[in-house]
Protein backbone atom coordinates (compact mmCIF):
# COMPACT_ATOMS: atom_id res chain seq x y z
CA UNK A 1 0.00 0.00 0.00
CA UNK A 2 0.80 3.54 -0.54
CA UNK A 3 2.77 5.47 2.13
CA UNK A 4 0.68 8.66 3.64
CA UNK A 5 1.69 10.55 6.44
CA UNK A 6 -0.44 13.82 6.11
CA UNK A 7 -4.40 13.79 4.24
CA UNK A 8 -7.20 15.63 4.86
CA UNK A 9 -10.98 14.51 4.94
CA UNK A 10 -13.69 16.50 3.80
CA UNK A 11 -16.92 15.77 5.98
CA UNK A 12 -20.16 17.48 6.50
CA UNK A 13 -21.01 20.10 4.12
CA UNK A 14 -24.11 22.14 3.44
CA UNK A 15 -26.42 19.54 1.95
CA UNK A 16 -28.88 17.52 3.33
CA UNK A 17 -26.50 14.42 3.41
CA UNK A 18 -24.28 16.24 5.70
CA UNK A 19 -24.81 13.68 8.45
CA UNK A 20 -24.44 10.68 5.72
CA UNK A 21 -20.95 12.20 4.78
CA UNK A 22 -19.90 12.57 8.61
CA UNK A 23 -20.52 9.20 9.23
CA UNK A 24 -18.61 7.95 5.80
CA UNK A 25 -15.87 10.71 7.42
CA UNK A 26 -15.50 9.13 10.13
CA UNK A 27 -15.53 5.36 8.74
CA UNK A 28 -12.84 6.49 6.41
CA UNK A 29 -10.64 7.78 9.26
CA UNK A 30 -11.19 4.69 11.47
CA UNK A 31 -10.04 2.90 8.99
CA UNK A 32 -7.04 4.66 8.05
CA UNK A 33 -5.51 6.34 11.13
CA UNK A 34 -3.12 3.50 12.61
CA UNK A 35 -1.38 3.63 8.88
CA UNK A 36 -1.34 7.61 8.72
CA UNK A 37 -0.32 9.72 11.50
CA UNK A 38 -1.75 13.34 10.52
CA UNK A 39 -5.55 13.03 9.46
CA UNK A 40 -7.19 16.28 9.64
CA UNK A 41 -11.22 16.62 9.22
CA UNK A 42 -12.33 19.54 7.41
CA UNK A 43 -15.93 20.54 7.48
CA UNK A 44 -17.08 23.66 5.07
CA UNK A 45 -19.48 24.71 6.93
CA UNK A 46 -16.84 25.86 9.95
CA UNK A 47 -15.67 28.58 7.36
CA UNK A 48 -16.90 32.08 6.40
CA UNK A 49 -15.63 31.28 2.57
CA UNK A 50 -14.50 28.62 0.14
CA UNK A 51 -11.46 30.70 0.33
CA UNK A 52 -10.86 30.50 3.61
CA UNK A 53 -11.13 26.82 3.76
CA UNK A 54 -8.77 26.41 0.77
CA UNK A 55 -6.09 28.25 2.46
CA UNK A 56 -6.37 25.98 5.83
CA UNK A 57 -6.02 23.20 3.32
CA UNK A 58 -2.64 25.00 1.87
CA UNK A 59 -0.83 25.88 5.26
CA UNK A 60 -1.66 21.86 6.42
CA UNK A 61 -0.41 20.56 2.79
CA UNK A 62 -1.64 17.61 2.67
CA UNK A 63 -0.46 14.90 0.15
CA UNK A 64 -4.52 14.24 -0.92
CA UNK A 65 -7.57 15.78 0.00
CA UNK A 66 -9.80 12.66 0.66
CA UNK A 67 -13.69 14.35 -0.59
CA UNK A 68 -15.53 12.23 1.66
CA UNK A 69 -18.82 15.01 0.93
CA UNK A 70 -21.90 14.27 -0.17
CA UNK A 71 -24.31 16.18 -2.68
CA UNK A 72 -24.75 20.40 -2.83
CA UNK A 73 -20.74 21.61 -3.49
CA UNK A 74 -19.31 18.62 -2.40
CA UNK A 75 -20.24 16.62 -5.58
CA UNK A 76 -21.24 19.20 -8.23
CA UNK A 77 -17.99 20.24 -9.07
CA UNK A 78 -17.59 23.22 -7.31
CA UNK A 79 -15.04 22.20 -4.68
CA UNK A 80 -13.28 19.80 -7.41
CA UNK A 81 -12.05 23.11 -8.99
CA UNK A 82 -11.29 24.36 -6.27
CA UNK A 83 -8.64 22.14 -5.01
CA UNK A 84 -7.41 21.55 -9.18
CA UNK A 85 -6.95 25.80 -9.64
CA UNK A 86 -4.67 25.18 -6.25
CA UNK A 87 -3.22 21.83 -7.60
CA UNK A 88 -4.29 20.14 -4.19
CA UNK A 89 -4.66 16.28 -5.04
CA UNK A 90 -7.89 15.03 -4.00
CA UNK A 91 -10.15 11.96 -4.32
CA UNK A 92 -12.83 11.24 -7.54
CA UNK A 93 -13.95 13.01 -10.49
CA UNK A 94 -12.87 16.03 -11.44
CA UNK A 95 -15.12 19.02 -12.06
CA UNK A 96 -16.80 18.19 -15.46
CA UNK A 97 -17.63 14.82 -14.66
CA UNK A 98 -19.15 16.05 -11.26
CA UNK A 99 -21.13 18.29 -12.68
CA UNK A 100 -22.38 16.29 -15.33
CA UNK A 101 -23.24 13.24 -13.20
CA UNK A 102 -25.22 15.57 -10.87
CA UNK A 103 -27.25 16.34 -13.32
CA UNK A 104 -29.58 13.90 -13.59
CA UNK A 105 -31.73 15.49 -16.49
CA UNK A 106 -28.66 15.71 -18.45
CA UNK A 107 -26.72 12.99 -17.67
CA UNK A 108 -30.02 10.86 -18.69
CA UNK A 109 -29.80 12.34 -22.37
CA UNK A 110 -26.35 11.57 -22.52
CA UNK A 111 -26.89 8.21 -21.56
CA UNK A 112 -29.69 7.96 -24.15
CA UNK A 113 -27.12 9.23 -26.67
CA UNK A 114 -25.14 6.51 -25.96
CA UNK A 115 -28.09 4.07 -26.75
CA UNK A 116 -28.60 3.26 -22.85
CA UNK A 117 -32.44 3.41 -21.92
CA UNK A 118 -33.79 5.81 -19.36
CA UNK A 119 -36.81 5.81 -18.28
CA UNK A 120 -39.44 8.54 -20.06
CA UNK A 121 -39.13 12.15 -18.19
CA UNK A 122 -39.87 15.53 -18.34
CA UNK A 123 -37.56 18.52 -16.68
CA UNK A 124 -39.69 21.58 -14.89
CA UNK A 125 -38.70 24.89 -13.60
CA UNK A 126 -39.72 26.03 -10.25
CA UNK A 127 -42.17 29.34 -10.84
CA UNK A 128 -43.09 28.09 -14.05
CA UNK A 129 -46.46 26.43 -15.82
CA UNK A 130 -46.72 23.38 -17.34
CA UNK A 131 -49.54 21.62 -18.72
CA UNK A 132 -49.83 18.70 -16.02
CA UNK A 133 -52.45 16.87 -18.05
CA UNK A 134 -49.71 16.11 -21.10
CA UNK A 135 -46.88 15.13 -18.54
CA UNK A 136 -49.67 12.20 -16.97
CA UNK A 137 -50.78 11.18 -20.33
CA UNK A 138 -46.50 10.76 -21.43
CA UNK A 139 -45.15 9.67 -18.25
CA UNK A 140 -48.01 8.20 -16.70
CA UNK A 141 -48.55 6.03 -13.51
CA UNK A 142 -46.64 4.94 -11.27
CA UNK A 143 -44.56 7.93 -11.80
CA UNK A 144 -41.42 9.49 -9.58
CA UNK A 145 -40.80 13.35 -8.94
CA UNK A 146 -37.89 14.57 -7.90
CA UNK A 147 -34.92 16.87 -7.57
CA UNK A 148 -33.08 17.32 -10.88
CA UNK A 149 -29.53 17.49 -8.47
CA UNK A 150 -29.80 16.04 -5.10
CA UNK A 151 -28.58 12.42 -3.66
CA UNK A 152 -29.56 9.87 -0.90
CA UNK A 153 -32.93 9.74 -2.30
CA UNK A 154 -33.71 13.25 -0.83
CA UNK A 155 -37.18 15.10 -2.25
CA UNK A 156 -37.94 11.92 -3.76
CA UNK A 157 -41.86 10.82 -3.81
CA UNK A 158 -43.15 7.72 -5.75
CA UNK A 159 -47.05 8.45 -6.57
CA UNK A 160 -49.86 6.43 -8.12
CA UNK A 161 -52.32 9.00 -8.82
CA UNK A 162 -53.08 12.70 -10.04
CA UNK A 163 -54.15 14.33 -6.95
CA UNK A 164 -50.78 13.59 -5.65
CA UNK A 165 -48.54 15.11 -8.41
CA UNK A 166 -48.62 18.93 -6.49
CA UNK A 167 -48.21 18.07 -2.92
CA UNK A 168 -45.06 15.89 -4.74
CA UNK A 169 -43.55 18.68 -6.72
CA UNK A 170 -43.47 21.33 -3.98
CA UNK A 171 -41.82 18.60 -1.84
CA UNK A 172 -39.20 18.41 -4.27
CA UNK A 173 -38.65 21.70 -4.98
CA UNK A 174 -37.67 21.93 -1.74
CA UNK A 175 -34.33 20.36 -2.58
CA UNK A 176 -33.72 22.00 -6.23
CA UNK A 177 -34.94 24.75 -8.57
CA UNK A 178 -35.39 22.05 -11.28
CA UNK A 179 -37.53 18.56 -10.78
CA UNK A 180 -37.43 15.84 -13.13
CA UNK A 181 -40.90 13.75 -13.40
CA UNK A 182 -40.09 10.49 -14.78
CA UNK A 183 -41.63 7.10 -15.74
CA UNK A 184 -41.13 4.23 -12.49
CA UNK A 185 -39.68 1.26 -13.71
CA UNK A 186 -40.92 -1.75 -11.87
CA UNK A 187 -38.22 -4.48 -11.30
CA UNK A 188 -35.33 -4.55 -9.51
CA UNK A 189 -33.04 -2.22 -8.05
CA UNK A 190 -29.18 -3.10 -9.09
CA UNK A 191 -25.99 -0.55 -8.94
CA UNK A 192 -22.55 -1.12 -10.44
CA UNK A 193 -19.69 0.03 -8.93
CA UNK A 194 -16.27 1.66 -11.20
CA UNK A 195 -13.33 1.05 -9.46
CA UNK A 196 -10.40 2.70 -11.92
CA UNK A 197 -11.12 0.71 -15.39
CA UNK A 198 -13.13 -2.43 -13.48
CA UNK A 199 -16.56 -3.39 -12.82
CA UNK A 200 -17.41 -4.49 -9.54
CA UNK A 201 -19.68 -7.46 -8.67
CA UNK A 202 -23.33 -6.10 -8.99
CA UNK A 203 -25.41 -5.32 -5.93
CA UNK A 204 -28.99 -5.73 -5.86
CA UNK A 205 -31.07 -3.59 -3.20
CA UNK A 206 -34.34 -4.83 -1.78
CA UNK A 207 -35.91 -2.78 0.81
CA UNK A 208 -38.18 -4.83 2.90
CA UNK A 209 -40.84 -2.15 3.00
CA UNK A 210 -41.84 0.65 0.50
CA UNK A 211 -38.69 1.15 -1.40
CA UNK A 212 -35.15 2.69 -1.33
CA UNK A 213 -35.75 6.14 0.48
CA UNK A 214 -33.73 7.70 2.93
CA UNK A 215 -34.95 5.69 6.03
CA UNK A 216 -34.37 2.47 4.34
CA UNK A 217 -31.36 3.58 2.77
CA UNK A 218 -29.60 4.00 6.11
CA UNK A 219 -31.41 1.93 8.84
CA UNK A 220 -29.75 -1.24 9.72
CA UNK A 221 -32.30 -4.58 8.93
CA UNK A 222 -34.75 -2.14 6.87
CA UNK A 223 -33.01 -3.66 3.53
CA UNK A 224 -31.76 -7.16 1.82
CA UNK A 225 -28.48 -6.73 -0.55
CA UNK A 226 -27.60 -9.48 -2.65
CA UNK A 227 -23.81 -9.47 -3.73
CA UNK A 228 -23.71 -10.51 -6.05
CA UNK A 229 -27.05 -9.86 -7.52
CA UNK A 230 -28.70 -13.23 -9.34
CA UNK A 231 -28.30 -12.71 -13.10
CA UNK A 232 -27.22 -14.78 -15.59
CA UNK A 233 -23.23 -13.82 -16.97
CA UNK A 234 -24.76 -12.35 -19.74
CA UNK A 235 -27.03 -9.58 -17.84
CA UNK A 236 -24.15 -8.81 -15.72
CA UNK A 237 -21.93 -8.18 -18.68
CA UNK A 238 -24.29 -6.41 -20.38
CA UNK A 239 -24.96 -4.05 -16.99
CA UNK A 240 -21.14 -3.97 -16.01
CA UNK A 241 -20.14 -2.86 -19.94
CA UNK A 242 -23.66 0.21 -19.57
CA UNK A 243 -22.27 1.02 -16.33
CA UNK A 244 -18.51 1.60 -17.56
CA UNK A 245 -19.63 2.91 -20.99
CA UNK A 246 -21.27 5.65 -18.95
CA UNK A 247 -18.69 6.01 -15.92
CA UNK A 248 -16.32 6.98 -19.16
CA UNK A 249 -19.04 8.92 -21.28
CA UNK A 250 -19.14 11.64 -18.52
CA UNK A 251 -15.24 11.64 -18.10
CA UNK A 252 -15.29 10.32 -14.38
CA UNK A 253 -12.54 8.97 -12.95
CA UNK A 254 -11.26 6.80 -9.89
CA UNK A 255 -14.26 5.34 -8.59
CA UNK A 256 -18.10 5.92 -8.71
CA UNK A 257 -21.28 4.04 -8.56
CA UNK A 258 -24.24 3.59 -11.66
CA UNK A 259 -27.15 3.09 -10.50
CA UNK A 260 -29.67 0.84 -12.77
CA UNK A 261 -33.56 -0.57 -12.58
CA UNK A 262 -34.03 -3.33 -14.60
CA UNK A 263 -37.68 -4.80 -15.74
CA UNK A 264 -36.22 -8.28 -16.65
CA UNK A 265 -35.68 -7.29 -20.39
CA UNK A 266 -33.75 -3.92 -20.16
CA UNK A 267 -31.42 -2.19 -17.90
CA UNK A 268 -33.13 1.47 -17.07
CA UNK A 269 -30.17 4.13 -16.48
CA UNK A 270 -30.78 6.40 -13.38
CA UNK A 271 -27.37 8.64 -11.96
CA UNK A 272 -24.32 8.66 -11.41
CA UNK A 273 -22.86 8.94 -8.16
CA UNK A 274 -19.48 10.48 -7.48
CA UNK A 275 -18.88 10.00 -4.53
CA UNK A 276 -20.63 6.87 -2.97
CA UNK A 277 -21.07 6.48 0.59
CA UNK A 278 -18.77 5.05 3.15
CA UNK A 279 -20.89 3.83 5.76
CA UNK A 280 -21.15 0.15 7.34
CA UNK A 281 -24.47 0.35 4.93
CA UNK A 282 -23.08 1.52 1.89
CA UNK A 283 -23.06 0.16 -1.48
CA UNK A 284 -19.61 0.67 -2.44
CA UNK A 285 -17.96 -0.95 0.06
CA UNK A 286 -20.15 -3.68 -0.24
CA UNK A 287 -19.31 -4.57 -3.70
CA UNK A 288 -15.60 -4.53 -3.24
CA UNK A 289 -15.84 -6.43 -0.74
CA UNK A 290 -17.15 -9.17 -3.27
CA UNK A 291 -14.79 -8.60 -5.05
CA UNK A 292 -11.36 -9.51 -2.58
CA UNK A 293 -11.50 -6.10 -1.20
CA UNK A 294 -11.37 -5.06 2.53
CA UNK A 295 -12.69 -1.60 3.42
CA UNK A 296 -8.88 -0.35 3.96
CA UNK A 297 -8.01 -1.96 0.45
CA UNK A 298 -10.81 0.20 -1.23
CA UNK A 299 -9.70 3.56 0.40
CA UNK A 300 -6.29 3.02 -0.38
CA UNK A 301 -7.06 2.17 -3.65
CA UNK A 302 -8.95 5.52 -4.51
CA UNK A 303 -6.02 7.49 -3.10
CA UNK A 304 -3.33 5.40 -5.21
CA UNK A 305 -5.51 5.86 -8.58
CA UNK A 306 -6.38 9.47 -7.63
CA UNK A 307 -2.72 10.43 -7.19
CA UNK A 308 -1.89 8.96 -10.49
CA UNK A 309 -4.26 9.75 -12.57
Amino acid sequence: MIKLNNIIILSGGFSEEAEVSKTSSLEIEKALKDEIENITIIDPVEFDSYSKMINKIKEIKPEIVFNGLHGAEGENGMIQSLLALEKIPFTGSGQRASAISMDKYISGILAKYDKIKIPKRRLIYKDHEYDYDSINKNIGFPMVIKPNDSGSSVGISIIKNKSEIERSIKFAYKYSEKVIIEQFIDGRELTVTILGNKALPVVEIIPKDGWYDYNNKYSKGNTIYKVPAKLTNEEVMIIQKQAMNIFYLFGCEVYGRVDFRYDGKEFYFLEVNTLPGMTKLSLTPMAAKEAGLGFKELLYKIIELSLNR
